[in-house]
């Protein structure tokens, strides 16, 4: 006998969260019956100190759609996202966030969008906001820097409110804080029907937030990164290869200017001075240094990449309930 269909795996990645989670549930199956979706919700607690987890192991026993899985320890979002898309069995994948900001009223429209519309991927966009100046304004710098490096036409690059065709999230791999980059991952992963939503953005209810300011400096970090990553990650002799070259010629080539001048003043009899005495000596022996090390770090990274396995699933599960 095959397993029913489902349609939906709502993934929600959380940390000290035990508040909201009976209301965040409660409201997700309401949504799912009122629309006769078959679905599973898969609440990933991520190492968090409250008691979230007695809460999640209760509701998996009362609910059959509920499952949960526990991190020994705080590993991040990206970690429990990773996690959640290899476990998640729904034809549609969508993520939202434990605090109550994010509304599941919203599931059936994202749902038709990859559905009816053939998305690969739909994003919300929280274009009204309840969050204060200093949270609003560096996160349209960020979605700005975002758009303009990945070319991913999207507004709310932030919003954790997303929804996925199964074959994107089986076919890409995140770690580090890369959530935020999902779209720019699937894009350059052949994923290219990317879609925007506006969705509704609710004033937090519990708790607080668990982010700083200090995570886009990190995220434009890891843009770099993972643009770095997919242009010249299976071929890093193309970056390092070229910079080594280009500073060993520029130093060899100032080192025999310095030497012809040398030559040619001593055979004109005209006053001169050591090579070593000119800072240009310096320059050339830098950068001829330096440009050896730049190549033999592209041979290395060669040797990597041939050899390398990629490693998912490195996160240690403490405990599972609804499995």
């Amino acid at each position: 006998m095959t397993d029913p269909v489902i349609q939906i795996s709502v993934i929600v990645p959380l940390f000290n969260e035990e508040e909201s989670l009976p209301e965040l549930t409660e409201w997700i199956e309401r949504v799912m019956n009122e629309n006769a979706f078959t679905y599973e919700v898969i609440l990933i607690d991520d190492g968090s100190k409250d008691r979230s987890w007695d809460v999640i192991e209760v509701l998996s026993a009362r609910h059959v759609h509920i499952r949960g899985l526990r991190f020994v320890r705080n590993y991040g979002k990206t970690a429990a996202l990773q996690t959640g898309f290899q476990v998640a069995r729904g034809e549609v994948i969508i993520t939202m966030d434990a605090d109550l900001q994010d509304s599941p009223d919203e599931i059936p429209g994202l749902y038709r969008m990859i559905q009816d519309e053939q998305y690969d991927l739909v994003s919300g966009w929280k274009k009204k906001r309840y969050d204060p100046l200093t949270k609003t304004i560096p996160t349209k710098l960020f979605n700005a820097a975002t758009r303009g490096i990945s070319g991913v036409a999207l507004h709310d690059f932030n919003c954790g409110l997303k929804a996925y065709r199964r074959e994107v999230v089986r076919n890409i791999t995140i770690y580090g804080e890369m959530h935020r980059y999902i779209p720019v991952i699937a894009k350059w992963n052949g994923f290219r029907k990317i879609g925007e939503k506006v969705v509704q953005h609710r004033a937090r209810k519990y708790g607080y937030t668990k982010f700083g300011l200090e995570r886009f400096i990190f995220g434009f970090l890891d843009l770099l990164s993972i643009a770095f990553v997919n242009k010249f990650g299976r071929r890093p002799m193309h970056f390092f290869g070229s910079l080594g070259t280009l500073m060993f010629f520029l130093g060899t080539i100032i080192a025999f200017w310095l030497l012809g001048k040398k030559i040619y003043n001593i055979y004109h009899l005209l006053p001169y001075r050591n090579v070593t005495d000119n800072p240009l000596f310096f320059l050339a022996l830098v950068a001829i240094m330096v440009g050896s090390q730049f190549f033999l770090a592209g041979f290395l990274g060669e040797l990597l990449v041939k050899q390398s396995v990629s490693k998912t699933g490195d996160y240690t599960i403490a405990e599972k309930a609804g499995f």
